[in-house]
């Protein structure tokens, strides 16, 4: 409970869940202990504990470090932070003096191939990082060299077949949410090399995608990306293994136990795949109807009551008879064979105004 109170003093806000970390990530948040100390003393591996706290706790380790959320998202190999994208220090240490040199018209006269090779470094790397990084250079450059004759002649930026080949895959990147793996195997492309394409030769574009993944995170929704660009949606082997009991439960009032008696999966396994794909189907089996355009995975389903759906199909009859023809509950039962008692309960659960119309009235003595 103290613990707990200081961690509210330091207004971090955080829910401690329990588990492996759970009283290391307590004192990383509440102690000046470092990590290395918090491991040992809680028997957890060092890495485990690092990689967890930043993927699940990035605003305590930003807190620590005194940086802003959103200056700051992942770590060099020595821990500092450094920006979610662009330029890690230590390669901005190691091509520092040649990057310098190709912006230097003292070097006017040599490629980058040979300036790379000047300060030990793979030309098509130090090529790379200008294209990345530093494109201004790589422009001011080019048009230094022409303009003192030393072009030669080499082809420079994206070439005419790249734009060719990649052309419909940027397009389907662009006009869509769909994610570049399933993008570059429909356009039967190589994934990595339209990587590199959108990243050197598209800036633009992926920074816009960045955007709107960065506000995507935490949420999800199927078919839309989540906050690392990937589709929100069940991979093509859970969505095997579950198809046909998926269908049963759609199609049929049999429950979740008889479902999976009947496909050979887990009870808990297609339990947690309803629960978390299919929200819109449980809500239909409470009586609920959503909405066409709803996020069928953030559906809330505490405002609806639990009910077989068989259950449902056995006193629909009754119930259309009572509304078409209202009489006491207990012959409307009497009529279709079925417990009064249990059907008023029903009733009070699930049409409740019927009940109130129909039910018994107490007596004024």
């Amino acid at each position: 409970m103290e613990e707990k109170k200081n961690i509210e003093k330091q207004h971090v806000s955080i829910d401690i869940s329990y588990g492996k970390y759970s009283q290391a990530v307590l004192l990383y948040a509440t102690t000046d202990l470092t990590g290395k100390q918090i491991a040992e003393q809680c028997g957890v591996s060092l890495s485990g504990f690092r990689i967890y706290l930043r993927r699940h706790y990035r605003e305590l380790v930003l807190k620590r470090n005194n940086a802003e959320p959103e200056e700051s998202a992942c770590f060099t190999k020595d821990g500092k932070l450094r920006g979610k994208r662009g330029q890690t220090p230590a390669a901005h240490q190691k091509y520092k003096e040649a990057i310098e040199a190709c912006d230097n018209f003292d070097y006017i006269e040599y490629n980058v191939s040979q300036i790379a090779r000047m300060f030990g470094h793979d030309g098509t790397a130090l090529g790379n990082q200008l294209k990345l990084h530093y494109p201004e250079i790589l422009e001011r450059r080019e048009k230094t060299r022409i303009r003192l004759g030393l072009a030669d002649n080499f082809l420079r930026g994206v070439h005419p077949n790249s734009v060719k080949e990649y052309a419909v895959a940027v397009e389907l990147y662009r006009t869509t949410d769909r994610n570049l793996p399933s993008i570059a195997d429909e356009c039967e492309v190589s994934l990595a090399g339209l990587s590199q394409h959108l990243r050197f030769y598209h800036k633009d574009l992926v920074k816009q995608k960045s955007a709107l993944y960065r506000q995507a995170a935490g949420s999800r929704q199927p078919g839309k990306p989540g906050g690392n660009g990937r589709a929100s949606e069940p991979s093509f082997g859970t969505y095997e293994k579950y198809r046909e009991s998926i269908e049963l439960y759609r199609t049929t009032g049999l429950t979740a136990k008889e479902v999976v008696a009947r496909t050979g999966v887990t009870l808990g396994g297609f339990c947690n795949h309803l629960r978390k794909w299919h929200r819109d189907l449980m809500l239909e089996r409470r009586g609920g109807t959503p909405e066409a355009d709803c996020n069928r995975c953030d559906l809330d389903l505490s405002q609806s009551k639990r009910y077989l759906k068989s259950t449902a199909a056995k006193y629909a009859p009754v119930i259309e008879s009572l509304k078409a023809r209202p009489r006491p509950v207990a012959h409307a039962a009497a009529e279709f064979g079925v417990d009064p008692d249990n059907f008023r309960r029903y009733l009070r659960t699930h049409e409740p105004e019927l009940a109130e119309r129909f039910g018994k009235k107490k007596k004024i003595k």
